[in-house]
């Protein structure tokens, strides 16, 4: 039930921090991701990818230390579980002053060279930072309005309650006497 490993595991576009890996998939098999072991020859860092939900049979490797020994290894994920491992592939990447084969294509390179991460994670952050500040800006406001709305109600009920002047709350005799309940 499990699907067949991948087969003719390759290395490509090779650069001192990328490279890009390629395979094949024998035919017949219902295959839904991949998953890829990427390890430094010297054991100091490991990276396992896992993708579902693809039929995209490449997958670029970045963050590679310059002038270092890999091994990868892919695997098909299935409906019922994952295959065996592929035959290992070793590849060492490049140093930076080298320079790519005359003989090799540029066209198609997929790399993560000259975009600035961090920058654009920053950019990120100060949209959402303003966004959030223009809205708890416009709870406010919304607030003070309806504060001040709520005040001016009630300072008009308040002048409404007050208490009648004395002239119009008791009744006077003619000689000017109050009256007296008896």
């Amino acid at each position: 039930d499990r699907p067949p490993s991948p087969v003719n595991v390759t290395v490509t576009q090779l650069k001192a921090n990328s490279a890009t890996v390629s395979w094949d998939v024998p035919e017949g098999d219902v295959v839904i991701g991949y998953a890829i072991l990427q390890q430094r020859q010297d054991g100091q860092m490991q990276r396992f990818i896992r993708e579902v939900n693809t039929t995209n049979r490449a997958c670029v490797l970045w963050d590679l230390a310059e002038d270092a020994d890999y091994i990868i290894q892919v695997q098909s994920i299935g409906l019922y579980g994952e295959s065996q491992a592929s035959k290992r592939v070793h590849f060492r990447t490049l140093k930076e002053t080298d320079r790519l084969p005359s003989n090799s294509s540029n066209q198609g390179d997929i790399t993560m060279e000259g975009l600035d991460k961090d920058r654009q994670l920053q950019t990120g952050e100060i949209i959402i930072i303003v966004a959030v500040l223009l809205m708890w800006a416009a709870v406010i406001a919304l607030f003070c309005r309806q504060y001040d709305i709520i005040k001016d109600n009630d300072s008009n009920n308040n002048k409404e309650k007050t208490k009648p002047s004395s002239e119009h709350s008791t009744p006077e005799r003619p000689s000017g006497g109050l009256l007296r309940s008896k």
